[in-house]
């Protein structure tokens, strides 16, 4: 069994072009360029960022935590020489999104590359879990992308060559009995991001989708699913790994990135089984 997730695992790591670093300048147009990325203190959202750096690009980062930002700020800027703007605000909270999409038009008129990635889940029964809590999950898993994105659409129209890269989950590729609303809110995200594509598919505006599967951020104790801890410790991807695959994936300019061989075999099977069955299925994985 071990051996077998040795080549999975190898398998995830051939994926990352080892020209990353081309693509990504091949599509600076110039070193003025920006890139705002939501849920950016840590998990994939940093390492997107990290990434983004590397080739030059300038950040506008939000998250919760300012301290945090204010660390990875000063790293970025000392590592990579770029400019590194900081807004900690929470965006599940009524008029964030408006309140962000201002201060990114203050920041700058260059903005090119939009990272929605801010976002979480709740493990658990539906009636059980506090309802707060679960409409918080929806207005930042959803109503934020959607806002943001809708304030900002006219700001990346302006560049020659813009994306958008909305961070779903492969939770939406079928219902998930105890992350009920969380799988839910991906689906939306997925569908949302295929249709928006097709509206701008005749403007500068590139927008992708990427799914990744169970990667090493904290999602799961956040989520309540401790439980599942060494099963997901065997085989989680980095958020490296996946920062670098959803990246090639935007600049590639493809409408959805499944990072990692077994999360895109697992999206194909379910298309493939009755949805019965991986109703059943999924809901045994996340019994306690």
């Amino acid at each position: 069994m071990k051996k077998i997730i040795l080549f999975f695992k190898t398998a995830q790591s051939l994926q990352i072009d080892d020209n990353l670093l081309l693509i990504y300048k091949k599509n600076s147009l110039h070193m003025e360029q920006y890139a705002l990325i939501t849920g950016a203190s840590k998990g994939i959202g940093k390492s997107i960022a990290i990434q983004l750096a590397k080739s030059g690009y300038h950040l506008l980062l939000t998250a919760r935590s300012e301290a945090e930002l204010q660390l990875l700020s000063a790293q970025l800027k000392a590592d990579f020489k770029i400019k590194v703007g900081i807004l900690a605000i929470d965006l599940s909270l009524t008029d964030s999104s408006k309140t962000v999409a201002d201060w990114c038009k203050q920041e700058t008129g260059q903005l090119s590359i939009l990272i929605n990635n801010a976002g979480f889940g709740l493990w658990g029964d539906f009636e059980s879990l506090e309802l707060q809590g679960q409409m918080n999950m929806l207005r930042l898993n959803i109503d934020a992308v959607l806002s943001l994105t809708h304030h900002l659409i006219p700001l990346l129209k302006t560049q020659k060559r813009s994306f958008i890269l909305n961070i779903s989950s492969t939770a939406a590729y079928q219902a998930v009995p105890t992350l009920a609303l969380y799988a839910a809110s991906k689906a939306f995200i997925r569908s949302y991001s295929r249709a928006l594509r097709y509206e701008l598919k005749n403007t500068s505006i590139s927008v992708s989708c990427s799914c990744p599967g169970p990667t090493d951020t904290g999602f799961a104790s956040r989520a309540g699913l401790d439980a599942l801890a060494d099963l997901a410790e065997k085989f989680n991807m980095s958020p490296d790994q996946v920062a670098e695959l959803s990246l090639h994936g935007m600049f590639r300019k493809k409408a959805e990135i499944i990072p990692g061989f077994l999360n895109k075999l697992s999206a194909v099977g379910v298309w493939m089984l009755p949805k019965a069955l991986i109703e059943r299925i999924t809901a045994g994985l996340y019994k306690r």
